[in-house]
Formats: structure tokens, sequence, C-alpha cells
């Protein structure tokens, strides 16, 4: 009995270590590949404040909290058996889908840019498309269903950055990869994001510390500067987010064109970022990345440009007619 007990605890033991080295692994490869995805993580970070910003202070986290619920959803229970499964049987078709989300970024990155440059007809073009929410729960609803079909976009190039960085092989620990990647990086994202809209009232506490001593002082001069910097820096983080949804779904298409497009877009910027880098070869690899980051902004933009009248004037009056069939 002591002998088949010790053999049984070696078979445990066996056991344990195989399944450690195999957690090892999977957290190895979920940091290598969502390494990978650190762009399209930057940008969800830079777009979803302007989801939260005209709210009032206590409405900011529940909102965020809603977005983030939704971005797991997404990530979890769509995106990732989706991927998997379309990956497998056919993978043809990841590539045309990662195109039409990028052209959904880039119609929304310039409505936007519409929006700020000619404000008076995006509210035409708003009108166009939807009827004006009525109350503020309806703007509420509104505002975290769009972040979240915006965030679906961005998770799903973030699932297909991470899958493609993965070995073939194993499907389960695929699978684990992607949950582990997708559950850290939507926990990264939206409480980096709850920081960034709390800010302000962080500020308004430290600025009303009475304390008489340095510490007090140093405290109040933070809040000030947090109370004054942060709708700065709020503006500036639109203005960032607004690019990046423009950059990225034009980069999606542009990756995708490689594929489904004529060769001579992908060659002539090969051919453009090659020329750049070689005006200074010190800051060769730099002067390459903005040289394609900067032509994925004009097809972009290009694209959004495009959308928009088809949007307004074609889909969304079939949706609206869609809508009405069915109520």
């Amino acid at each position: 009995m002591s002998i088949g007990l010790i053999a049984l605890l070696d078979d445990v033991a066996a056991l344990a270590k195989v399944a450690a080295a195999s957690l090892d692994d999977v957290v190895g490869q979920a940091a290598k590949a969502g390494a990978k995805a650190a762009g399209v993580v930057i940008d969800d970070t830079a777009v979803t404040p302007g989801y939260v910003i005209g709210f009032a202070a206590k409405r900011e986290l529940p909102i965020v909290g809603k977005i983030a619920i939704g971005s797991l959803r997404n990530k979890l229970l769509i995106l990732l058996p989706a991927a998997l499964l379309l990956s497998y049987f056919v993978p043809w078709i990841i590539t045309p889908i990662l195109m039409l989300g990028g052209a959904y970024l880039c119609y929304e990155g310039t409505e936007k840019v519409v929006e700020a440059v000619l404000p008076h007809h995006a509210h035409a073009h708003e009108a166009k498309l939807e009827t004006v929410a009525l109350n503020p729960q309806s703007f509420e609803d509104e505002k975290v269903a769009s972040a979240i079909k915006t965030d679906f976009i961005l998770s799903a190039e973030i699932m297909a950055i991470t899958l493609a960085a993965l070995p073939a092989g194993n499907i389960v620990t695929q699978a684990l990869v992607l949950a582990v990647v997708g559950a850290g990086i939507t926990v990264a994202v939206y409480g980096t994001v709850a920081l960034i809209v709390k800010a302000d009232d962080v500020g308004v506490a430290l600025a009303r510390n009475e304390m008489p001593s340095m510490a007090g002082q140093f405290s109040r001069a933070v809040g000030r500067a947090l109370v004054l910097g942060m709708p700065v820096f709020l503006n500036i983080l639109i203005v960032v987010g607004t690019a990046a949804m423009i950059w990225v779904g034009g980069g999606i298409i542009l990756h995708g064109l490689e594929v489904y497009g004529p060769p001579q877009i992908h060659l002539g910027v090969e051919a453009a970022s090659h020329t750049v880098a070689n005006m200074a070869p010190a800051l060769g690899s730099v002067l390459e990345w903005v040289t394609v980051a900067a032509m994925s902004g004009v097809i972009g933009v290009l694209v959004g440009g495009t959308l928009l009248p088809i949007v307004e004037f074609a889909i969304s009056p079939a949706w609206r007619r869609t809508k009405a069939i069915f109520r």
C-alpha cells in the first residue's frame, strides 16, 4: 500500500510539473503575443475616454464598467471562439473581415474629424443617420453601444494579431493564450481609462487638502495641476484617439490590400518608406514606420470620406426601414 501510495504521489507530482510547465508556456506565449498587439492596445486606450466625456462624474465609472464588460464579452464569448473556428476551417476569410472592421474605424474617425471641422454639416449628417436621443439614459446607452462597437473592431484586431503570433499546434493552448491576452488587455485598458477619467476628481480632493505642512502644500499644488491639466489632456486624447482610429483602420486595409489589392499599392508604400528611411540611415526604422503610418492615415481618410455619403444616403435609410419593419 505504501509503495502504491508513493507511486501515486510521484504521478501527481509529475502531472503538477507538466501543468506548471504548460501554465508557464501559456503565460510566456501570452506576453509575447500581447506585446505584438501593443499598438492597437494604445489606440483602444486613447479612443475610449472620448465616449465618457460630457457625463456627470457619478456616471463615469459605471459607464467605463459597462464598456469594459462589453469588451470582455466581445473578446471571450465572441471573438475567441470565432477566431479559432475561422482560422481552422476558413482561414482566408479573416483578412476580409478585418478589412471590413478597418473600414468601420476609418468611417468613425473621419466622421469625428468632420464633426470638429464642419460642425453644422456633422449635425445634419447625424440627424439623417438616427433620431437624437430624447433623454440622458438613451444618450448614455447609445454612447456605451457605440464604444462597444468600436472596441469590438479593435478587439478583433488584437485577437487576430495574437493568434497570428502563436505557433500552430494545440488548440487548447491557443484558446488559453487568447483568453489570457483578452482578459489582461481589457483590465489594463479600462483600468487606465478609469484612472484617466477620474483624475480630475482626485485633483479636486488633493486641492482641498487643508494641511498647513509642506506635504499639504504639495498636495494642493498637485491637485490644482490635475484639475487644470486634465481637460487639456482629455482634449489631446480625443485628438489622438480619432487619429488612431483612422490610422489603425487604414493600416488594417493596407495590410489586407497586400493580399487582395493591386500589388502597386503595397509596393508603392514599401518603396516610399524605404526612400524616406534612406534619407537618414540613423533613424531609418523610425522614419520607415512613420511613413507607413502616415500613408495608412491617408488611406484611412480616403476610405472614411468615401463611406460617409454611402452610410448617410444608402446604409442608414435601409437600416431605418429594416428596423421599422420589425417593430
